[in-house]
């Protein structure tokens, strides 16, 4: 895999990239200047990040597999220590699926009934691989979403998910926490 050199990243004109940042020269950037990447950060091939209006924000010690989107017009925050696994969509708008308005991008906004919210993953959350995260979705600290989860609703702090949609099935344990001072301090 290669990645993208300082100076193309200075040229694609993100908002603020940090230290130790592993950009993929193979994942999509639309719209940097609204996208702000915290330190010690990798990206890898065929990841798209599209900001919208309200921008990403992704922390530090953060990793983005292959093949994963972030895409929409509301915000999405991806706080320290979190983990993107391949092919995890993380969607901040939608489009209504009733038919009672039109769909896609190339169809006038007035007759579509697009819907934004913002989508926060706290620090130390993993989102199992072909997973998809919903408009307005909070993952609160420790969440463990399993792999081919739909996860249309927020989820509390160190819990395990999984399923379609996803329900929680049990805690997770929290000795991260005390492995995160080993790094931090």
């Amino acid at each position: 895999m290669a990645f993208l050199t300082a100076d193309k990243i200075n040229e694609m004109g993100f908002k603020h990239v940090g230290k130790n940042c592993l950009l993929s020269d193979k994942a999509s950037y639309y719209n940097c200047k609204n996208i702000t990447i915290g330190n010690n950060t990798r990206i890898d091939d065929f990841a798209v990040l599209s900001a919208g209006e309200g921008g990403i924000e992704i922390g530090s010690y953060i990793h983005i597999a292959v093949y994963s989107s972030l895409i929409g017009a509301g915000k999405i925050i991806l706080k320290d220590f979190c983990n993107i696994s391949s092919r995890v969509c993380i969607y901040s708008s939608n489009d209504d699926y009733s038919g009672e308005y039109m769909t896609n991008p190339m169809v006038p906004s007035q007759y579509t009934n697009v819907t934004s919210s913002d989508v926060i993953i706290e620090e130390h959350v993993i989102v199992g691989s072909g997973s998809i995260i919903l408009p307005g979705v909070i993952l609160e600290q420790g969440v463990a979403i399993g792999a081919l989860s739909l996860v249309t609703k927020s989820c509390s702090e160190f819990g395990v998910y999984i399923g379609t949609p996803a329900k929680k099935i049990k805690e997770r344990k929290r000795d991260l926490l005390s492995l995160e001072k080993n790094i931090l301090y």
